[in-house]
């Protein structure tokens, strides 16, 4: 049973909030809260986005480019990753594949899945790659803080139960765990669906919104390009691998007791710690010019705006060229066969010339 209106209480702390998930309707079609917050944290997320787009060496225009390719593949990710974990379901409901609005989206996917178009939208928009991650970290970061609040809105993205004061419950809390409690139980979660339950999306959105904070004030400190992106794999990951535990919500591998995102977020600490480690002992040995794009002479280009113009201009200018190549190349040509006409004009006077002599 899906709850349009429902109370959230939090016992230990004395509140109370009547939540409604519709935030208005146009004609016969309900506008949610959830898709509102998420667009929210998506557009400061932009702008986040391209305000920094300099301390990069990135041009904005060509980045906002990349951000609405990677947006789209973002969206299909994060469909995709859970379709694929859901597989049983889905796989027997093909048209709910693309049925979003009763949702089913991971974050995870949305990640892989914007990373994948970005990589390539950068290659096509001429934008390196590199930087364009380093600053799509902090972007994702306060779009994922806020977008969490989606979740409370839909009451959804909670735990298990806790009697820290910040505990939370409600109807459709007490109704999901009531029916869920065999699965939960089967991976080693014993609930009571009458207790409050951790409030999970507040952790996350709490942690995001510190490494929000703490990826922006270390941006001019940053070593190398990529060291942002891999700081935020390791940051979110290291969340995500403590809080996907208490989840009652997680998506699971086949028929096992491990959570695929809380897998997925060890290894990417693991690979972003151990990747940061190396790649700075590298980078020592490199002048400190080379460490970061935005400092090569190209980067200024960028930043000062000259680069994709001179690029464009060196074009014209080949084009340019070999219109002139062609049309001298052509002009030689009509010369060469004026000349050949001429000639052969001259040995048909010469041989009328001797034909009329012998006449004679």
């Amino acid at each position: 049973m899906c709850f349009m209106t429902q109370t959230v209480s939090f016992p230990g702390l004395g509140l109370n909030f009547d939540l409604n998930r519709v935030a208005f309707t146009i004609g016969s079609m309900n506008i949610y809260w959830y898709g509102i917050i998420i667009g929210i944290g998506f557009i400061l997320g932009i702008m986040y986005i391209t305000k920094r787009a300099k301390l990069f060496g990135i041009d904005q225009d060509r980045m906002l480019d990349v951000i609405i390719g990677s947006s789209i593949g973002g969206i299909v990710g994060a469909r995709l990753y859970y379709v694929a974990f859901k597989w049983d379901y889905y796989g027997k409901n093909l048209v709910d594949i693309f049925d979003t609005r009763s949702g089913g989206m991971a974050i995870y996917g949305g990640v892989i899945g914007a990373f994948l178009v970005g990589y390539f939208m950068c290659r096509f928009r001429k934008v390196k790659f590199l930087p364009a991650a380093d600053l799509a970290a902090g972007g994702f970061l306060i779009g994922q803080a806020i977008g969490r609040w989606g979740n409370f809105v839909n009451v959804e993205a909670f735990g298990g139960n806790t009697s820290l004061p910040w505990g939370m419950t409600s109807q459709s809390i007490v109704q999901y765990l009531s029916s869920h409690e065999a699965e939960l139980e089967a991976i080693g979660m014993n609930i009571d669906p009458n207790m409050p339950v951790h409030p999970t999306f507040l952790y996350e959105s709490i942690w995001c919104f510190i490494g929000f904070i703490l990826l922006t004030l270390y941006t001019k400190n940053r070593k190398f390009d990529g060291e942002l992106i891999l700081l935020y794999a390791a940051w979110y990951g290291a969340e995500r691998a403590v809080v996907e535990g208490l989840r009652t919500d997680s998506l699971m591998i086949g028929s096992t007791s491990l959570r695929v995102s809380q897998v997925l977020a060890g290894l990417c600490v693991l690979f972003a710690v151990s990747t940061i480690l190396i790649v700075r002992n590298k980078v020592k040995k490199l002048p400190e010019k080379e460490w970061l794009y935005v400092n090569t002479d190209e980067g200024q280009q960028v930043v000062s705006g000259t680069f994709y113009k001179k690029k464009s201009d060196n074009k014209s200018n080949d084009e340019a060229t070999e219109t002139e190549t062609v049309i001298n190349n052509n002009n030689l040509n009509q010369n060469e066969q004026i000349s050949q006409i001429e000639e052969n004009n001259e040995v048909s006077e010469e041989n009328q010339e001797n034909e009329s002599g012998g006449i004679e």
